[in-house]
């Protein structure tokens, strides 16, 4: 064949039938060459034979390979994801300061990290840095982020006594898990943590990784870095603090909470003295020089009882960030939802229950998130222990909600034509090759959908589920914001995961009478001199009817019966009237009760982190106990709303009789209305108002000057003729004259006094 180039227009001979040779040889060859090496090889290791104590080393090498790779293969599937996770927020962690105020415009905290008044590393003080590495990790600039051999140093000691005395997390691990994850105990956020710190490792020196590590590190009393701890305690920069103080403050990077000095003085400086000692075994003091420090311990400054809320802070925080998110506002002042009274007693009512219980009936936290019917979120308690762990249960942990889910299977049944008092049978039900049985076994015939919910009967949520069409339930779900839940068949005994936040927000539309429900933490943002950048009622969409207030009404109906007949009867509160469904997942793993009055929606979560299961714990016990307590104190006054499909409760019946009668008593007195019972605990605008322009009024009248000579310890009444204004003269517009002022009284009055004279005449 011939081939013509027109380049040099010459004829090109092109052997192909050679080529074609070459290639049928080449591969015969390699064929040939194979079968002998693998003959070869078959050969030498038939011929090949390890006895004794060379076998033994032979096998444990090949199963130690064989492990080796495939746990190599394991631990890549977590490298991405980790590095991702890291360049994703290296440069975002910064972005947003924020001041947060309570529901009253108090401050109760802040997050993120002011870039202003960030302390350099080489203004901390030496003894602060030397006793940081010498308590978290003194091979610090020795490992590339990992320190294998204090890892092993760390296993050898907690075994041998038999507790977790040492932590194995270099420093670097630690500014990780700060930075980049959340705080939850699991196997694949320590290999996260391991491949970010040596991701960090080879992107930052090891001072600026120290640096990141003082600014992030929480430190307890809402106090994250080092520059706000010192504040906080000390009231003092960290420039300025003393080796005591250093000591102290280094000794809670461990556990904040616990060896917090406002919580605990005598653990705190327990503490700083083994960082002391520590100081001393790392040889960067000698005992002489730390003697003082030991002898003489760092004061700190009196903070009261203050306790901020962190859990709820650190939700609060991820909020802002998403409603901000693109805004070129960082450092920014947010008004939230939450009450610190309520707050406060939800913290007592979880903490009491978990010290009282927890270790006899082995379960070691809980979570508990109470709002109001419109979405406001009140209180939130993400765990026992914040200090130990800030990781949040009750916005983050996805646990089975048990039969507390069978409410919203029973709404979809409601809405599809049934009504409490329809009859179902308890008996025999499949879905596949699976059947739900009973909590105390056995079937019990014909009942209705009430005493069903009441006594939490699992096959008839399971044949209603079936009927109305699990995919309705699954809708429902969705209208309530609720996106992530699969259809399986135990869904109707709620086998897939909620968070206590998502779960007390769907028991929230059942209280707000089917109207759709948004927990929210925010109520406005404003710049530092004061715009405002959101406002919830004027930036959020109208909430909408999302389910039929009848069919809702007649759930609530029912679970009343629960509480008041059925397995929530722990429940009950005298003074108005409770509804709710309590729920426990299989092997008793989780605990729940959710619940609601006309004014707050309310649940409780009892468990352990890793899944083992409590002590026959079930949502009837505890939790409705945790949750009596916490709404015994919540409500405090008796102008609570009704709940839609309740009758109201007798005593609130009792109570406004008597004021109908009182005020047809005194026709002529004016009784105050009473606020509305929607938002008892907040202002009004008008009243907001009045006290604004009562504010400018104090601030803009001249300060009042006595006619005479004053008394020692005695405040004079301002001459007759004195042109200075007061409150009184500004608020008497109508053109009367005031009446002139009583003269001074000889002895001073006491309240005792003051109420004898109350209707002795006024001298004019």
């Amino acid at each position: 064949m011939r081939d013509f180039l027109q380049g040099n227009r010459r004829g090109k001979l092109i052997d192909w039938l050679k080529i074609d040779s070459w290639i049928d040889s080449g591969l015969y060859g390699a064929w040939i060459g194979f079968r002998d090496w693998w003959s070869a090889y078959s050969s030498f290791f038939g011929r090949f034979e390890i006895k004794g104590f060379l076998r033994a080393c032979n096998e444990l090498a090949c199963e130690s390979l064989t492990l080796s790779v495939a746990g190599l293969l394991v631990v890549l599937t977590f490298a991405l994801p980790a590095f991702e996770i890291a360049q994703g927020k290296i440069n975002l962690s910064d972005e947003y300061s924020v001041t947060f105020l309570d529901r009253y415009g108090n401050e109760i905290g802040k997050r993120g990290l002011l870039r202003d008044d960030s302390v350099p590393l080489e203004e901390i003080p030496d003894h602060m840095i030397k006793a940081t590495l010498a308590t978290e990790d003194r091979r610090f600039f020795d490992h590339f982020g990992i320190d294998v051999m204090g890892t092993f140093r760390a296993l050898a000691e907690n075994a041998r006594a038999d507790s977790v005395v040492q932590g194995g997390s270099s420093l670097t691990q630690q500014l990780a898990k700060n930075m980049f994850l959340t705080p939850e105990k699991a196997l694949a956020r320590k290999i996260k943590e391991a491949f970010i710190a040596v991701y960090l490792e080879n992107h930052y020196t090891k001072p600026e990784i120290l640096k990141l590590y003082f600014d992030r590190a929480y430190l307890g009393g809402g106090s994250y870095g080092v520059e706000a701890a010192a504040q906080y305690y000390f009231g003092k920069s960290i420039r300025e603090v003393t080796l005591p103080e250093s000591a102290m403050l280094a000794g809670m990077f461990k556990a904040p909470t616990r060896y917090a000095p406002h919580v605990n003085l005598a653990a705190s400086r327990a503490r700083a003295n083994e960082v002391l000692s520590n100081m001393v075994e790392a040889g960067y003091l000698s005992e002489g020089q730390v003697y003082g420090a030991r002898l003489n311990p760092a004061r700190i400054v009196e903070r009261g009882e203050n306790k901020t809320p962190d859990y709820f802070l650190d939700w609060a925080f991820e909020e802002v960030q998403r409603l901000m998110h693109g805004k070129p506002n960082h450092i920014l002042v947010a008004r939230t939802t939450v009450d610190l009274g309520l707050q406060k007693a939800a913290e007592n009512a979880l903490e009491d229950t978990v010290n009282k219980f927890g270790r006899s009936r082995n379960f070691n936290n809980g979570a508990l998130v109470s709002m109001e019917t419109d979405g406001a979120v009140r209180a939130m308690v993400g765990g026992k222990d914040y200090g130990s762990s800030q990781f949040n249960r009750a916005a983050h942990a996805y646990r089975q909600p048990g039969s507390s889910f069978k409410p919203y299977v029973y709404l979809a049944a409601l809405e599809h034509g049934y009504t409490p008092d329809s009859t179902v049978s308890d008996g025999y039900v499949s879905c596949g090759r699976w059947s739900p049985k009973n909590y105390s076994g056995g079937f019990r015939g014909r009942m209705s959908l009430r005493t069903a919910l009441a006594k939490s009967i699992n096959t008839v949520a399971v044949k209603l589920s079936l009927e109305v069409d699990r995919g309705t339930v699954l809708a429902n779900m969705e209208k309530m914001g609720i996106k992530h839940l699969k259809k399986t068949c135990s869904m109707a005994l709620g086998d897939n995961g909620m968070t206590p936040l998502e779960h007390v927000g769907g028991y929230a539309v059942f209280a707000a009478g089917g109207l759709e429900v948004r927990p929210y933490a925010i109520e406005e943002i404003r710049t530092i001199p004061g715009d405002l950048l959101y406002n919830h009622d004027r930036d959020e969409p109208p909430r909408k009817q999302i389910f039929d207030p009848k069919a809702v009404a007649q759930l609530n109906s029912m679970l009343q019966t629960v509480v008041n007949a059925g397995t929530g009867r722990r429940a009950q509160l005298d003074y108005t009237n409770a509804v709710g469904k309590t729920g426990t997942s299989s092997a008793y793993r989780d605990a729940w009760f959710m619940g609601f009055t006309g004014q707050y929606v309310t649940g409780v979560w009892y468990g352990n982190d890793d899944f083992t299961p409590m002590a026959r714990v079930t949502g009837g016990s505890f939790p409705a106990e945790t949750w009596k307590a916490f709404m015994t104190a919540a409500h405090d006054t008796d102008n609570i709303p009704n709940i839609p499909g309740v009758d109201p409760h007798p005593l609130q019946v009792a109570e406004q009789a008597r004021i109908a009668a009182v005020m047809s008593q005194n026709t002529n007195a004016e009784l105050p209305v009473p606020p509305p019972a929607e938002n008892v605990k907040d202002m009004s605008t008008a009243t907001r108002q009045v006290l604004q322009k009562l504010s400018e009024l104090l601030k803009d009248a001249p300060r009042l000057k006595p006619n005479g000579q004053a008394l020692p310890g005695r405040a004079e009444t301002p001459a007759a003729g004195s042109p200075s204004s007061s409150l009184a003269s500004a608020a008497n517009t109508d053109g009367t004259p005031p009446p002139a002022p009583a003269p001074a009284a000889t002895e001073p009055e006491n309240a005792a006094s003051v109420e004898q004279n109350a209707n002795a005449p006024v001298p004019q």
